[in-house]
């Protein structure tokens, strides 16, 4: 099992993925980033620290309480999904990658890859979005449209509101949190509720070891999961936008401090420099998981039986079988 493990935005869509949600709800986009930019000083004023990657969740449900977004439901974000744009190259790229072990070179062997979404953005739109089919697990941020009230477990009949919309925050994926989902891949616990994240797993029982993975996203925020994968023997890209000047030298830094193997645009084209490098790395991760099963069975088979007459000569450095040519 090979997981290619993607952020979202700005590495499979060039902007945030709240475009369409701002754009349906006539909000204009820059004036809410700039808002949720200035709530962590605004908060530690009040001697309140908040998470500056995820306060934009509470700033949502603040416009949706006063009227802005009012009536925003998880199946209208899903809704909004489908409106997003993808990289070039997407969502076929997926399909190419899920039909290397199809290659003659690793037809014989049951490979599969696996594609993974860990976004700090809003898990419906994802769900939603064109890329979702070829996905096998999506980590991200998510919204509860119908709280239950307090000792509901004393009461017989919970009565739901008539206009449903998203009230409360239900899971949270920050930049630290990316790391926990990397090990909920490779523990298997993402497919297997009975396996904890903290869950004490030999090495060769996880389900798809690190060294198995691809890790690419867009930049300096995502360096702690870049960092796991690349000491822990995986692959880790950085992409940007091919028309920002300041994005590639952001991934440029990233390269030159080892934070990642190599850089290149978010383009996903076959001939794109990025398409070639993921595509060689997948290969790479199939041609030595072979090795290391030819290995294992060898280790395994260990040396076939002889004579011991033969053994004992041998061990005396005389080969009777070569004894005339001595002679």
């Amino acid at each position: 099992m090979v997981a290619c493990v993607w952020d979202f935005d700005k590495t499979l869509i060039e902007g945030y993925m709240q475009a369409p949600l701002f754009e349906h709800y006539d909000i204009d986009e820059s004036s809410f980033w700039r808002e949720v930019n200035q709530l962590p000083t605004l908060y530690a004023e009040r001697g309140l620290n908040v998470s500056a990657d995820t306060i934009y969740l509470n700033h949502l449900l603040s416009y949706v309480k006063n009227g802005p977004m009012r009536g925003l439901t998880n199946q209208k974000l899903k809704e909004l999904g489908s409106e997003l744009e993808f990289c070039p190259g997407l969502p076929d790229f997926f399909q190419e990658l899920k039909e290397i072990p199809l290659e003659e070179e690793f037809a014989s062997f049951d490979f599969k890859i696996e594609h993974y979404v860990i976004s700090t953005g809003l898990a419906p739109m994802i769900r939603g979005s064109r890329i979702y089919p070829y996905v096998e697990d999506v980590f991200a941020c998510e919204f509860i449209e119908s709280p239950v009230p307090p000792h509901f477990m004393s009461q017989t009949e919970l009565s739901l509101p008539l206009d449903l919309e998203i009230s409360q925050v239900g899971m949270i994926v920050d930049n630290t949190v990316k790391t926990r989902c990397i090990f909920e891949i490779n523990k298997g616990s993402n497919k297997n509720p009975s396996i904890d994240v903290n869950t004490y797993i030999p090495h060769e029982d996880r389900r798809i070891p690190i060294e198995q993975m691809i890790y690419l996203a867009d930049g300096p925020s995502d360096v702690p999961v870049f960092t796991i994968i690349k000491q822990m023997g995986g692959k880790a890209y950085a992409v940007y936008n091919p028309a920002n000047e300041k994005e590639f030298q952001q991934t440029c830094e990233l390269v030159e401090r080892f934070r990642v193997h190599n850089n290149g645009p978010a383009d996903y084209r076959p001939s794109s420099p990025t398409a070639i490098w993921v595509k060689q790395k997948t290969r790479e991760i199939l041609r030595a998981m072979i090795q290391q099963r030819q290995d294992e069975l060898t280790k395994r088979a260990g040396s076939p039986p002889r004579h011991l007459t033969e053994a004992k000569e041998e061990a005396d450095g005389f080969d009777s079988r070569q004894s005339t040519l001595w002679k």
